[in-house]
Parts: C-alpha cells; structure tokens; sequence
C-alpha cells in the first residue's frame, strides 16, 4: 500500500531541484516540467520500495535524468514552435549576468546529451565521479572522460567569446 501524502509531500519539496537541474539538462523550463514530471511517476511507481530502502531523491534524480537520456534518443518531437511569446522579455534589455547565464545554457545545449549530463550532474548538482557513474549506469573513467571532453569543448567556444570570463571559471551563479 502506497503512503499517499508522503510521496505528495516528498513531490513538493524535491520538484524545484529537480525542475533545476531538468533545466540544465535540457534548456527549456517547460520541458524541464515534463521531465520532472515522468520522473516523479516514475518515482510514484516505486515508491513503497523507495521508502524502505531510502534514496528517494537520488532515485529521483536519475529518473528525471533518464527521462532526458530517453527524450533525446527519440527521432523528433512533433511540437513546434510557432511564433515567439510576448510575454517573454527579450534578449537585449537582459542584465550582464543574465546575458551570461544564457551564454553558459547556449554552450551547453551544443554538448552531445552525456557530456551535458556529466557536467550537470558533476558540477551543478555537486555529484563525485562515483555518484554520477552510479546514476548514469557507466563507469567512472567514463564520467571522468565525457567531462573532461565536455570542459574542453565547453572552454574552446569561449575562448575568444565576450563571455571569455566562463573559460577560467571565474563566473558565479
């Protein structure tokens, strides 16, 4: 028997983390929603086994980036945008930080799916080898080598950027 309000009451405090870092994954703050959300059926489906072993968020959290994994393995999506949202601020009235922010996302949407999940997982979620290698199902030399070709890739197209500041790393969030 599942324990309704726990689950509930765990979906509400894990779901902005998780819609987090389903934002760096994907760049896209309602696919990130989607994301999350089959992560957390996912998560509902087992959640009796969760409970007793523990690990919900971290289950959660491969859920969610297995979820990703498996939307960029899809061919195409057959939604498309139309037309630009009004309601949106646009691009050129955003302050240097925001501006940077993006720059960083547009850098990372050219990452190939892996690389992308290893930095995310590694450097914004604050994840070791061992735990990124654990929720991506891979070894560690692996997680070690796609972020390694991830920051190489991610350094060379800012270096001669007005975002150059992003290749030492010096910028905070």
């Amino acid at each position: 028997m599942r324990d309704e309000a726990a689950f509930v009451e765990f979906a509400q405090s894990a779901r902005d983390r998780l819609r987090r870092t389903a934002y760096l994954l994907c760049g896209d703050w309602d696919q990130a929603s989607d994301l999350v959300q089959e992560g957390l059926i996912r998560v509902y489906v087992r959640w009796s086994r969760l409970t007793r072993n523990g690990g919900e968020l971290a289950y959660a959290r491969k859920a969610v980036v297995s979820a990703y994994l498996d939307h960029v393995r899809r061919r195409s999506s057959t939604e498309r945008p139309q037309e630009a949202d009004p309601t949106q601020a646009s691009s050129e009235d955003v302050a240097t930080s925001v501006a940077t922010r993006e720059a960083l996302m547009a850098a990372l949407a050219q990452l190939p799916p892996r690389q992308r999940a290893c930095v995310v997982l590694r450097y914004f979620e604050d994840l070791s080898v061992a735990e990124t290698a654990a929720l991506l199902g891979c070894t560690e030399g692996t997680v070690k080598s796609q972020t390694s070709r991830a920051l190489f890739s991610l350094r060379s197209m800012f270096e001669d950027s007005p975002f150059g500041e992003l290749s030492q790393g010096a910028v905070s969030w």
